[in-house]
């Protein structure tokens, strides 16, 4: 591997274009080429964020040899194929939360990476988050004592256009797979265990996603999860970890966190302030550059086994929904 990490973006959405700012940042990063699904778009994106190559194919990017990694930002139906092409060429893949579909997706793509001995990460920015692996020390250290729940809410109000990637359900669209992920993963990094039950509830809209939820996690030792999230519902995205001795509010959870404060006998005693450089997917893509330099296989992070295990609740949460994807009865080889 060069000096500098050679890149290449599948999709050429706006996370995508987001993700081409992040890169632009960083001085060991080269974004190399793109791929859309069609030379117009592929073009435009290249020109627009200087990249040398533009395909009009996915896998005219997979058959490139001077790629060491893609991102890929394509939606949630097309995660898995998309990133089985690119490691089954040897690329090391960044795919964007949720990481597929449904769990038996996930352990396909996480099965695959292993066979193909190949570097994987879901993409969750709040896991590479500089002030949140701060708060994880005062955790750690025992200053709110116990960790007995936590509260976390990943609301937004968005008008999307008719067959909006976000709220199509023939592409896994709906705030379970587009903001729920971001609460259930944050739930599972404080716990750092799967829960040993999983109940939601959920308002399905008139074109068939869900737009608003909520999620209850229990764990073994009684500790639980009081999770939220919507796509067309405005509120404040805090998170509050409660423990026995006092609790830590973390203010603007998702949009992204620079504030963190320590409670004890409602006094704050503590704060962390930290301001997010770039626009935040910098950090994910700077952990995938540090992983790849030393050699690692997945992100400590970000573990597969923990990408899957979030699906798995995910799954279980909007089964009495009656929600269904249209990935989920396909059988992939």
């Amino acid at each position: 591997m060069s000096s500098k990490i050679k890149w290449g973006i599948a999709s050429t959405g706006h996370i995508s274009g987001s993700f081409a700012e992040a890169l632009a940042i960083l001085p060991e990063a080269e974004l190399a080429a793109v791929a859309s699904r069609t030379k117009e778009s592929a073009n435009e994106f290249a020109e627009k964020h200087n990249i040398h190559r533009a395909y009009a194919t996915y896998q005219e990017l997979a058959d490139d040899p001077d790629i060491d990694v893609v991102y890929i930002g394509t939606p949630h139906t097309f995660h898995l194929e998309n990133s089985v092409m690119f490691m089954r060429k040897g690329k090391s893949g960044l795919c964007e939360k949720a990481l597929t579909i449904n769990a038996d997706e996930a352990r396909e793509m996480v099965r695959v990476a292993r066979e193909e001995n190949v570097f994987l990460m879901e993409a969750m920015i709040p896991r590479h988050i500089p002030l949140l692996k701060k708060v994880l020390v005062w955790i750690k250290d025992g200053r709110i004592g116990e960790v007995r729940m936590v509260k976390a809410s990943r609301c937004a109000r968005g008008d999307f256009i008719p067959g909006a990637r976000q709220l199509n359900p023939e592409l896994g669209g709906g705030s379970l797979l587009d903001v729920g992920v971001y609460v259930i993963s944050f739930a599972s990094q404080i716990f750092s265990k799967a829960p040993i039950e999983s109940v939601g509830l959920a308002h399905i809209g008139e074109i068939g996603s869900d737009e608003q939820g909520v999620a209850l996690l229990k764990y073994d030792q009684g500790e639980i999860a009081d999770l939220s999230f919507a796509l067309r519902t405005n509120a404040v995205d805090e998170a509050y970890i409660l423990g026995t001795d006092g609790y830590i509010k973390i203010h603007d959870l998702f949009a992204v966190p620079t504030k963190a404060s320590l409670v004890i006998d409602k006094k704050e005693i503590d704060v962390i302030e930290e301001p997010i450089i770039g626009n935040a997917l910098n950090y994910e893509a700077e952990e995938v550059m540090r992983c790849l330099k030393e050699g690692l296989k997945e992100s400590p992070y970000m573990p597969l086994d923990e990408s899957i295990q979030i699906m798995e609740i995910m799954d279980e949460i909007r089964k009495p929904w009656g929600l269904v994807y249209s990935n989920d009865n396909k059988i992939h080889k």
